[in-house]
């Protein structure tokens, strides 16, 4: 079982694990937070959403050169776009790619900043 798996109390097999806003809230204040990685490209990553102020912005675009790197890392991964189509598709990337430890922000920046509004 993934580390974000046990963290979250899921198992997960064949499928990406998805994190509500909160659930990833807490990881990022966790003793062991994981890498967060913003597949948006660099003028949505600065734009008006924002970003989670740890993410690396990794455009979805260039992301399959750098997948062995950030797998590499031996952390957990959470992917975040838009909304969570281009995060998932990144996930999916990385999970063929042998990752285990991959999750997406469900609802990705739009969800993040409702949060932080409410």
């Amino acid at each position: 079982m993934s580390l974000l798996g046990k963290l979250l109390g899921r198992t997960t097999m064949e499928t990406v694990t998805w994190l509500e806003t909160d659930e990833l809230s807490v990881l990022l204040n966790s003793a062991s937070p994981p890498l967060v990685i913003d597949v948006r490209g660099p003028e949505e990553f600065r734009g008006p959403l924002g970003h989670i102020d740890v993410a690396r912005n990794i455009p979805l675009d260039q992301f399959p050169t750098h997948a062995d790197r950030l797998l590499g890392e031996r952390r957990p991964l959470v992917l975040v776009c838009h909304t969570d189509r281009r995060s998932a598709a990144a996930a999916e990337h990385l999970r063929r790619a042998g990752g285990t430890d991959v999750a997406v922000l469900r609802g990705g920046m739009v969800a993040w900043r409702s949060r932080s509004m409410a």
